[in-house]
């Protein structure tokens, strides 16, 4: 090899270093964001959307000019609906993507496969999904509902305005359902219902042979008194359920459904005559009239390309929660989770019904509780909601374990469930 070949050899490998180094520092010039959702399996019905929404979202930051002086760099994994997986995902995120914040999961028992991950290596889970309370994290954002923002007023609005008196309570067998139909019954029988007139029935993940247990909710609705069912069945299992009500002529002026894991993206995979009339209780709903919901629908469609495509509630808490987030990044000018932890705490954004969410001590937000019915057209119409936000609790007050326990993480408590009789925190603490 000549001198010259020589000399153009180590300019080309001078060069490839250069551009190595010039990649790699643009890689660590972005601000990476955690995606964790199934995107495979029961709950891709569902969180395949959220997946979609945070990209939207992050897209759409970065078009403002990013955050800190730098772009978000979208970090999408799919734990496939398998729940210890979610682990797994999630410690592939923290520690060799080295994500600043992670969006996502939809079950309870997701949540809790992540959990400890998340307080082991102190990274921030931003939950979009209604859930069971009973919990509370220092490392954990609970942007859905909480029990007191959705299942406990849909038992009030069933029985001050249907005259409900017989209740069927029927989930998908996890956490989530177990720990909200123990609250609601507890709930309903300090409100004077009978244990005889309360029905519990659990089915697996992904059922679909529900012909028997529509049969044994007839029957059980045919007493005498006004029934409804209270379902917290979730993902794919909920066509089945729904088709099979149709078929054995369950109409809502019967036994009207209240669900809280049917919105509209489950329901534009239905065949929705069958269902006009029944129910669902969320914090959102695409029909509600706001000019930020315009705005956010209309971004959507255009960033997802199909106009036929909906809106839902988890949607609209990935919406508050990551504009909480960034808030929070700003306020205290790094994305440290220990400073956003401190900074997030009464941090105030639009939500998507017309007005402002806040971020309590607890790390639940504030949110209306709306009451919708659905439409022939796959959505739903308002006919209930609360005068004003409803702070969500981290504990109930109505099981016997709870009643007495508080999460504040504000100094000095900085404690996720402190007993107001004991004055004991038994919990994690900052």
């Amino acid at each position: 090899m000549t001198l010259t070949s020589r000399f153009k050899l180590s300019l080309l490998a001078a060069a490839s270093l250069g551009l190595t180094s010039v990649s790699l520092h643009a890689q660590e010039d972005t601000i990476k964001v955690g995606v964790l959702h199934s995107l495979s399996g029961t709950m891709a019905i569902s969180e395949t959307t959220l997946k979609d929404t945070m990209l939207m979202l992050i897209d759409q930051q970065n078009a403002n000019g990013g955050l800190l002086g730098k772009q978000l760099e979208a970090v999408v994994v799919d734990p496939a609906s398998d729940w210890p997986l979610f682990a797994e995902k999630a410690r592939e995120l923290i520690e060799q993507e080295g994500v600043a914040a992670t969006f996502g999961a939809w079950t309870s028992v997701s949540r809790k496969s992540v959990l400890p991950v998340f307080e082991e290596l102190n990274s921030l889970l931003f939950y979009p999904v209604q859930y069971e309370g009973e919990e509370s994290s220092k490392n954990v954002f609970y942007t859905g509902a909480a029990p007191n923002q959705q299942a406990i007023p849909a038992v009030d609005y069933l029985t001050n305005e249907i005259g409900v008196e017989r209740w069927v309570l029927a989930g998908t067998d996890y956490v989530y359902p177990r720990t909200t139909n123990k609250i609601l019954e507890a709930y309903l029988q300090a409100n004077g219902v009978a244990s005889e007139d309360i029905m519990i029935n659990y089915t697996p993940f992904g059922h679909a042979d529900w012909q028997s247990i529509v049969s044994d909710i007839k029957s059980f609705g045919s007493e005498g008194k006004k029934t409804a069912v209270v379902s917290t069945v979730n993902g794919d299992a909920n066509v089945p359920f729904y088709k099979e009500l149709g078929n054995q002529g369950v109409s809502a002026e019967d036994i009207p459904v209240i669900a809280f894991s049917v919105g509209e993206e489950e329901l534009s995979g239905f065949d929705t005559e069958p269902l006009v009339g029944h129910l669902a209780a969320w914090n959102y709903f695409m029909s509600v009239d706001a000019e930020a919901n315009d705005e956010f629908i209309e971004n959507w469609l255009e960033f997802i390309g199909d106009d036929a495509r909906v809106t839902n509630d988890p949607m609209e808490a990935h919406y508050i929660g990551f504009n909480m987030w960034v808030k929070a990044v700003e306020k205290a000018g790094t994305t440290d989770p220990s400073a956003v932890q401190d900074a997030i705490i009464g941090v105030s954004v639009p939500n998507l019904t017309g007005g402002y969410s806040a971020m309590m001590p607890n790390h639940h937000i504030t949110k209306p509780v709306l009451i919708g019915e659905i439409q022939d057209d796959g959505q739903f119409e308002v006919v209930w909601e609360t005068p004003g936000l409803v702070a969500g609790d981290a504990w109930s007050d109505f099981l016997e374990s709870s009643k007495d326990l508080i999460s504040d993480w504000r100094a000095p408590l900085s404690c996720g469930n402190y007993n107001v009789s004991t004055g004991v925190c038994s919990g994690q603490t900052l």
